[in-house]
């Protein structure tokens, strides 16, 4: 009785707040911005200069009023609680309704607010800077009829035809800078027929002070660059002409070379040198102790003294340091060497201060999964920088997590499911390539040399008690700005069962293939991964990424046995004791992002994978951790992780372990996905997942999973689906919703849509970032 009575009362205070008029204490010569009713363009250009110039617009013209869903400036949250306050408390004296006031109260969004008239000033700006001369904006009013004291906006943008370049000149001062100009002019980002656009007048300016700077021109800054422009001479034209500013000082017009190199080493709170060192021609400055070696600070500058200043040099330098990871900052400051008006030398310092060598990191986390497991987990990790004095940083970590079943109990037992997992990881990492001939070369790209070992002691409740060792040496670096390589020429696992239980081993009983994937074993591998990705190329309008990789495991082993006399084809050879695989796997996986208009991508997707066991491995059985599996969040979104294949396989629905069988040697996936704006930071999606997995050889404790070329495209799971995306700029969170089309065994039900029931089809995803 007493709660129908809250709830009862929490209604009619609802009741009552909602009757109350959001303009009611608004200031009399004041109105209440409800959002932007729309923004009409008339005369639209329709090109993609003019698409990013009304994004601009509309960037200026938005304004979120009050209750604004996701920060839209014309879709509003029908109840608004922040203004309901604002009335009902706005005038209260007491303690609780001030408290109440400064919490929950929403200040109102006025006209005056918003101030239309300065947003259509740098709107009408923004269409004279990109070229639209003639263009023009305006706005009006619209109140709301049922109360004048709320409005909202309409903007009209009046584009019209933009502007083009008719000539583009560049005046001759008969200096040398005027030949390095010339020499480059191919690069020259103004063409005749562009639109006019002050964007990229100022990028032309900062690619001719870069050009010339890297040529020694110190002094030489983008604002000694003017232009001059006649829009008269012909109509809806623009001749240009591009001089040299007036007041460009004397020094800009002279090339310097670099003199003496003089590097400053403040200490950890900034404390300023005490000692000198002179390495080479390097002077090192330094507080306390030496941290880091002369040898590697000599590597790291791109420049020696006699040489021509380059901005270029100066940059790679900078970032040089930077990699070395022990250093809060390196600033480098330039000053000519005498006073004398002949003096073309800069001296250099590069002052730099060293970051902190220990850093520390606790995460918690609670996890709680479908199979009714949850519980607490927590890593921490421990880095120290610059261990041998060259950049090098040592990292510890400890993990563990706790989970326990909170449906139904262990049978036969009197206590909860539990499962925990531990695990400690030692990792050094170098900021160069050890590799013969690589590790005193600078390298224009990142690289890195890592070693790790790991230790993991895994317990899953009424399966298995399995302990993980080993470690591996991996080598990463970048070939050019698109290209991505990691070399991993020495990777050492060992699995150990240690405790099974009647129900993983009535499982893996009826699996001899599964057993075998997971029976005590070392895993010696050795993997070459490429990745290439142009997103770093921002002229580009259309990007591609592609990654493929390939793994080898027992090879050398095998060799060594060959050695010895015994055969290749020899299965369960030992190492230490213990069976080692032996495997080769492969995988590859495009993706494409095709920009259809702003902010509309149609991403497609390309993924193939094969593993084959062969020499040592019984009957051609992989590790269980190297198969491929399909569904989930990221793969095919109308089926959850592991419900799909191989093949044909029916999974057996009436067995919760099931899900264990539905791993494979084979994998097909194909995703194409439409993203689209809807609102503020609101993204929606449509998609179209396929795909499936498969065994290379006949299992007859899975019928049909052996890849038949014939029913190839009968054999793939087939989903679409929709979601929503909200771009918090750190970070995307997604909902996805997939509908399941097509399964690629009987289901008793005929036709190409042969899910039993809509429901039965249906994934609900809930993750963070992108599937692909």
């Amino acid at each position: 009785m007493k709660s129908k009575i809250w709830i009862l009362y929490v209604f009619l205070m609802f009741l009552s707040l909602a009757s109350c008029s959001v303009t009611k204490h608004l200031p009399e010569d004041e109105v209440l911005y409800t959002g932007i009713q729309k923004i009409e363009i008339l005369d639209r250009d329709s090109t993609p200069e003019g698409d990013v110039t009304l994004e601009e617009i509309e960037a200026a013209l938005s304004y979120p009023p009050n209750n604004a869903l996701l920060g839209s400036s014309s879709v509003r949250i029908p109840f608004p609680f922040g203004l309901w306050m604002y009335n009902a408390l706005v005038n209260k004296k007491g303690k609780i309704g001030q408290w109440l006031f400064r919490k929950l109260a929403a200040k109102p969004v006025y006209i005056t607010n918003v101030n239309p008239d300065v947003r259509i000033r740098v709107a009408d700006n923004l269409l004279k800077e990109y070229g639209y001369f003639n263009g023009k904006t305006s706005y009006t009013l619209v109140p709301n009829p049922k109360d004048p004291k709320q409005a909202k906006i309409e903007y009209q943008v009046s584009m019209k035809a933009p502007y083009t370049y008719d000539s583009i000149q560049y005046a001759q001062r008969r200096h040398r800078t005027d030949t390095i100009v010339l020499a480059n002019a191919t690069r020259t980002l103004l063409k005749k027929g562009d639109n006019f656009n002050v964007t990229v007048l100022e990028a032309e300016r900062q690619r001719i002070s870069t050009l010339l700077r890297d040529n020694g021109y110190y002094y030489f800054r983008p604002e000694y660059i003017t232009y001059q422009a006649d829009t008269v001479r012909t109509p809806g034209k623009v001749s240009l002409k591009v001089v040299s500013s007036a007041t460009m000082p004397r020094e800009a017009l002279r090339p310097w070379t670099i003199g003496n190199i003089t590097v400053a080493l403040n200490g950890y709170n900034n404390e300023p040198p005490t000692d000198t060192l002179q390495y080479n021609d390097l002077t090192i400055l330094y507080e306390g102790k030496l941290r880091v070696r002369p040898a590697v600070l000599y590597r790291k500058l791109m420049f020696k003294p006699g040489e021509r200043y380059s901005n270029s040099k100066q940059m790679e330098t900078q970032t040089a340091l930077s990699r070395l990871g022990i250093f809060k900052y390196a600033e480098m400051q330039y000053a000519p060497q005498d006073t004398s008006r002949r003096c073309k030398t800069l001296d250099l310092r590069i002052n730099t201060a060293y970051d902190l060598p220990l850093d520390g990191e606790l995460e918690f986390n609670v996890t709680t999964k479908s199979n009714d497991q949850t519980g607490p987990g927590a890593i921490f990790s421990m880095t120290k920088r610059n261990v041998f004095g060259g950049g090098e940083s040592w990292g510890v970590q400890l993990k563990g997590s706790y989970e326990w079943q909170t449906g139904n109990r262990v049978d036969g037992a009197s206590s909860l499911m539990n499962s925990y997992e531990m695990g400690l990881s030692s990792t050094l990492t170098l900021p160069q390539l050890v590799f013969p001939g690589y590790l005193k070369r600078n390298l224009k790209y990142p690289s890195s040399t890592t070693f790790r070992i790991y230790a993991d002691q895994m317990n899953r409740a009424k399966f298995f008690k399995m302990l993980s060792f080993g470690g591996s040496a991996t080598l990463d670096f970048q070939s050019s700005a698109t290209s991505h390589h990691s070399v991993t020429p020495f990777k050492l696992t060992y699995n150990k069962l240690q405790h099974t239980t009647a129900t993983f081993d009535s499982i893996t009983d009826a699996n001899k293939a599964l057993y075998l994937s997971l029976k005590d074993q070392f895993i010696p591998a050795m993997s070459y991964t490429y990745t290439y990705d142009d997103s770093p190329l921002e002229e580009k309008k259309h990007h591609l990424w592609w990654q493929s990789s390939v793994t080898q495991s027992g090879n050398i082993l095998s060799g060594f046995y060959a050695l010895a006399g015994k055969s290749f084809k020899e299965q369960n050879k030992n190492f230490l004791g213990n069976v080692f695989s032996q495997f080769v796997k492969a995988t590859t996986e495009v993706r494409y992002d095709y920009l259809l208009k702003k902010n509309h991508h149609l991403v497609g997707r390309l993924l193939v994978g094969a593993i084959y066991g062969y020499g040592n491995a019984e009957n051609h059985s992989t590790p269980y951790s190297e198969q491929f599996y399909i569904g989930g969040a990221n793969s095919i979104r109308a089926f959850t992780i592991r419900s799909i294949g191989p093949g044909r396989f029916i999974p057996d629905t009436n067995n919760k372990y099931g899900y264990i069988d539905q791993t494979g040697d084979l994998k097909f996936e194909a995703n194409l996905e439409y993203r689209f704006p809807i609102f503020g930071d609101l993204h929606g999606a449509t998609f179209l997942d396929a795909g499936n997995i498969w065994l290379i050889h006949e299992d007859p404790n899975r019928p049909g999973a052996q890849l038949k070329w014939g029913s190839f495209l009968k054999d793939l799971a087939l989903g679409t689906g929709f979601g929503f995306r909200y771009d918090l700029d750190f970070i995307v969170v997604r909902v996805d919703c997939g509908i399941g089309l097509h399964v690629p065994y009987d289901t008793g039900k005929k036709g190409y849509y042969n899910i039993p029931k809509f429901k039965d089809g249906l994934g609900l995803h809930l993750a963070i970032g992108y599937p692909f």
